[in-house]
């Protein structure tokens, strides 16, 4: 009877883990801050805010393997401070806007590091140039949001990057190459029905 009831556990078990899905988040571009700092002739460290992400997480808590991240960043939501400062990162100096409007990041391969740590590799393409980079990444909370009433999952990740690598090279080295981002993120399973379009639109 023991070895019964513990081949029906087993059997549970497994086919549970075969039916585990990968989870769907929506980045919410309220709750998501993508910065990034360099070191100006030593001086100060300014900071650049990406605003109006938009991206979707796909996790796997079973088979980490399974999931992945795709990213855009578009350079209108580029946000230094102050606004001459912004147009002049958004020009041909850096940036160049206008000829590359998005930035954009899509993984592939996603690996455990850890308790609740993560390592994502994927391809960033800035300025026109694809890159591979990794985001050393924490996972912050998966569980329903208490006021959406949906899942959510929460992470938090880092990495640096060379800009002349993308082209970005104006006033190196002073202006350091060697550009720190840091991601933080609240992504939330989407509403049911919230990728449907109303009724006689195309």
């Amino acid at each position: 009877m023991f070895q019964r009831l513990v081949l029906i556990a087993a059997l549970a078990t497994a086919s549970a883990a075969a039916f585990a899905a990968p989870v769907t988040y929506k980045m919410d571009p309220n709750h998501t801050s993508v910065t990034a700092s360099w070191s100006h002739f030593g001086f100060a460290n300014p900071i650049a805010n990406f605003n109006q992400v938009d991206g979707a997480i796909v996790y796997d808590a079973q088979n980490v393997g399974q999931s992945s991240v795709n990213v855009t960043l578009p350079l209108a939501g580029l946000d230094a401070n102050v606004e001459a400062f912004n147009e002049h990162l958004r020009s041909a100096d850096f940036f160049d806007a206008e000829k590359y409007p998005t930035i954009s990041f899509k993984s592939t391969k996603v690996e455990a590091a850890g308790d609740n740590k993560l390592r994502v590799f994927g391809d960033l393409t800035l300025h026109g140039v694809t890159r591979p980079v990794v985001l050393d990444t924490t996972i912050n909370k998966i569980g329903e949001h208490p006021m959406a009433k949906r899942a959510a999952a929460g992470f938090a990740a880092t990495t640096t990057i060379k800009r002349s690598d993308f082209g970005v090279d104006k006033y190196a080295p002073n202006v350091s190459d060697e550009v720190l981002i840091s991601i933080t993120t609240e992504a939330m399973v989407p509403k049911p029905g919230a990728d449907k379009k109303p009724a006689g639109k195309k």
